[in-house]
């Protein structure tokens, strides 16, 4: 079972998070992207553009955090961080 979890914070504090699990037999790109999608969609957020150090800290660490800039709409929070919890 693939489950992401996706948390948005603001001055330090978690605002919101949810747990997003995937037991489809899609490649590990396809699930996270699915799972980010499920997520934005739940908190009524733009899905956020994927920068390139978004993509190479998640390719090491399993985690990284999109930060306003990475939204083309204004968003009310600091950050939003995904992390694979498990695979």
């Amino acid at each position: 079972m693939f489950r992401l979890w996706v948390r948005l914070f603001e001055n330090g504090h978690m605002l919101k998070d949810v747990v997003i699990e995937d037991g489809s037999e899609d490649s590990r790109t396809h699930k996270v992207m699915n799972s980010l999608e499920k997520a934005c969609y739940e908190f009524d957020l733009p899905k956020p553009i994927w920068l390139k150090n978004n993509v190479y800290d998640f390719q090491i660490h399993s985690k990284c955090r999109f930060t306003k800039d990475s939204f083309i709409e204004i968003v009310g929070f600091d950050y939003m961080e995904i992390q694979i919890i498990e695979e």
